[in-house]
């Protein structure tokens, strides 16, 4: 089978609560190809356990939620985005629930209640707020969006597709603005290149836990969005903010299972070894301090004691309570030997969230003419130097929406410019598979033990050196073999995390998920500040 050319107004390229709640929010006049290099359903929003912070309640307050976020964020949240986002919160979750989404133990609302929902409390919040159905908020998420989505016959969902790398003007060697045009596509069936043009180009492609050795995130997690943006053009800020998750299941037999942020906000407790509850010690607010003071705590308790691991420890709850809030940690945790309603869950801390991404304004837009980008893969300044738990969803259901609405308002011009086919040239069918998988793992431990949760100017530089020299093996082996996807997830990784780097030397100071040995205190001429590259 030849390659194909595609065209059509909107090329959205990710499917998860981004990419589908941003299609969904264009009208059936207007063409949309979303693209996936997986199953429809493999997404970050599919796994996503915790759930949706958003005003809901009466003794809560936007104002409220403002503080929260700002307080995580460590001073370099955008306080304008953080408003508009919270604000426009409980309109979009109105706009969820006309599509059939349901939170738990939601009951019709009447005058007597305070709110229709069951609302939970999360690590860094002072009330109770996040909207979840159990602890498979995601699953329900993606269910409810991708049913929305199938009654849109406008829109075409291709599985099984990955994109390479975005074309723009300035590649072709058109004069004028960047402006991008496409998207060079592999087929994952066909194995071969398509070419996928727009007037609008989307990248909804989530984040880059697999840069790290340990990640709470699927396998599809490797910063895709990022990189094609990065070699584009497009500027990236706050790349040195990666969240580590404080609790991710410790089994030798468990993948990265993660432990809901909602335990906690339940009334686990975490202890060490010996039994000894030690957050306290860290922070006031105990086990329900911030993720990025969590982590770093477990992380000092662990190298403190030797111990590869500690404990979280719900059992003091009523086992039908625990079972019934929690159904799939419960299911999974017993699957590996372990009741948590009557013992307490080893965990260890994950990557698990890229506070930092493509650079973009509140309505998605990108520095590059007709790219925008949405959700984890990008940037607002909401989340600052650390994600208030929760507030991801809400980010990713506000801005696109308004990404629509300004797309719809302000459209992109049309260019007749010719795009050529993707060139081959005399590449070969790869013969050293094992030289690929070798670098994926090195690339992945030395970011584990070189750029994880504490870091040094040493380490950091040694991490630098060593990823320069893979990114031009990559670049060779690129050039002489037909891609992979293997080979192409490979490229985008390396080049994720040789960004994490130069952000995070380019930070000297200690801020939110930036620790620096080198600098254990917040500089405040750096307050406010981003960490902005890009490619020379």
């Amino acid at each position: 089978m030849t390659p194909s050319q595609f065209q059509y107004d909107y090329l959205v390229i990710g499917s998860g609560i981004a990419g589908l709640f941003f299609a969904l929010n264009i009208p059936a006049s207007r063409r949309i190809a979303i693209v996936t290099k997986k199953n429809k359903t493999e997404s970050n929003t599919n796994y996503a356990q915790g759930g949706i912070a958003a005003v809901m309640a009466k003794d809560d307050s936007f104002e409220l939620h403002f503080r929260d976020t700002i307080e995580a964020g460590a001073g370099l949240c955008d306080e304008t985005v953080v408003r508009r986002i919270i604000e426009e919160g409980p309109s979009r979750i109105q706009d969820l629930l006309a599509m059939g989404m349901r939170f738990s133990e939601w009951v019709p609302l009447s005058t007597s209640e305070d709110t229709p929902f069951d609302l939970a409390k999360e690590g860094g919040h002072s009330k109770r707020r996040i909207l979840h159905a159990k602890d498979m908020t995601g699953r329900a998420l993606e269910k409810t969006l991708l049913n929305a989505i199938s009654n849109r016959p406008n829109i075409d969902l291709f599985e099984d597709f990955f994109a390479i790398d975005l074309i723009t003007t300035q590649k072709l060697g058109e004069s004028g603005p960047n402006r991008c045009i496409g998207a060079y596509i592999l087929s994952l069936e066909t194995h071969e290149v398509n070419v996928f043009s727009a007037a609008e180009i989307v990248l909804t492609s989530g984040g880059c836990g697999k840069v790290y050795l340990y990640t709470t995130n699927p396998d599809i997690a490797t910063g895709d969005g990022v990189a094609m943006a990065y070699r584009a053009g497009a500027t990236v800020s706050n790349m040195e903010f990666i969240q580590f998750h404080p609790t991710c299941l410790y089994h030798p037999d468990a993948k990265s299972f993660l432990i809901s942020e909602a335990v906690r906000g339940e009334g686990g407790i975490l202890k060490n070894l010996k039994g000894k509850a030690f957050m306290k010690d860290y922070h006031s607010r105990g086990s329900l301090a911030s993720r990025d003071i969590v982590a770093r705590a477990i992380d000092k308790e662990m190298k403190r004691s030797g111990d590869d691991h500690v404990h979280l420890d719900i059992t003091d709850k009523p086992a039908k309570f625990i079972m019934e809030r929690f159904p799939n940690i419960y299911r999974t945790c017993l699957r590996y030997g372990i009741d948590m309603t009557k013992e307490s869950i080893p965990v260890v801390p994950a990557a698990h969230y890229q506070c930092g991404g493509v650079k973009t304004d509140l309505n998605g837009r990108t520095d590059i003419q007709g790219l925008s980008a949405i959700g984890e893969v990008a940037c607002t300044g909401l989340h600052g130097a650390n994600r208030l738990a929760s507030n991801s969803l809400l980010e990713a259901l506000v801005c696109s929406h308004r990404s629509a609405m300004a797309t719809l308002e302000n459209p992109s011009f049309d260019l007749s410019c010719e795009i050529p086919k993707w060139q081959s040239g005399n590449a070969n069918d790869p013969d050293e598979i094992v030289v690929v998988s070798h670098n994926w793992d090195e690339v992945r431990r030395l970011m584990w033990d070189y750029v994880g949760i504490v870091r040094s100017n040493k380490r950091l530089q040694r991490a630098g050196t060593r990823i320069k020299n893979l990114l031009e093996e990559i670049d060779e082996y690129y050039w002489d073999f037909i891609v992979t996807t293997d080979l192409l997830e490979l490229r985008n990784i390396a080049t994720v995390a040789q960004v994490i780097i130069k952000s995070a030397l380019s930070r000297p100071e200690s801020r939110g998920l930036h620790f620096n040995l080198d600098y254990v205190e917040s500089d405040p001429k750096l307050a406010s500040i981003p960490t902005l590259l890009r490619k020379s």
